[in-house]
This record gives structure tokens, sequence and C-alpha cells, in this order.
């Protein structure tokens, strides 16, 4: 699958894949005869976790820390846990502070509705 394939598949950009190579979050993609990048099933698996990483918060830097250390093999499991169980620490206290303003917001609108009610 050439990169405006999977950009489209994945829905980011092309200038975004290239990104994530330079950077190391994704290994570098092999090429066809004609120079032109040839993306692989697993390509694909590990851009989809890229994208569920970014979009939790984690940084670029700790992708590709955990990329590299991936890379080395099984050697690395137990600092590739850290890094996850770190992440989904700090997303477990993100989703606390959402679910709190949710909570706020909702019982804001509830007040507007009696009031509302209450003037008609």
């Amino acid at each position: 699958m050439n990169i405006s394939e999977v950009a489209t598949r994945q829905n980011i950009t092309p200038a975004t894949l290239r990104y994530y190579e330079q950077q190391g979050l994704i290994k570098p993609i092999k090429r066809n005869a004609s120079g032109i990048r040839d993306y692989s099933n697993e390509d694909l698996k590990w851009i989809e976790f890229i994208k569920c990483m970014r979009s939790s918060g984690l940084s670029i830097g700790s992708l590709a820390q955990y990329m590299e250390l991936f890379q080395k093999g099984d050697i690395t499991l137990k600092e590739r846990q850290k890094i996850l169980e770190l992440e989904y620490a700090k997303l477990l206290e993100k989703q606390a502070q959402i679910n709190q303003a949710v909570t706020k917001l909702g019982n804001k609108i509830k007040n507007y509705q009696v009031k509302i009610t209450q003037s008609e």
C-alpha cells in the first residue's frame, strides 16, 4: 500500500506518516522498485497504535523510546511495560478530570433547565 492509500485509510496526512518515520515512531518503510513507500499490514498496525497513543496524549519522545525498545526485542519487556503503565496512569487521571467536568457541566445544564421552566 502506498503512502496516499495509507493516509486515506488512517485519516492522516502523508506528511504525518513521513514525520512518524523520521522520528523513529515506525521503522523505515520498505520501498518498491520505483522507490515508493510500500506499507505492510504490520506497518498499518503500528500506525494505528501510534494514533491511539498520540490521541491519548503520549508524547512523540515516549513513543520513539517505546519503538526503540520494541526493536530490541523481549529483553526490553519490563521497560516497555513501565512506559505503558505510566501512560495508563496519566490517562486514568485525565479520565477522572473529564468525568468531573462532564458532571459539573451536566449539573449546570440542569440548573438552566430548572430556571427556564420556572420563568415560563
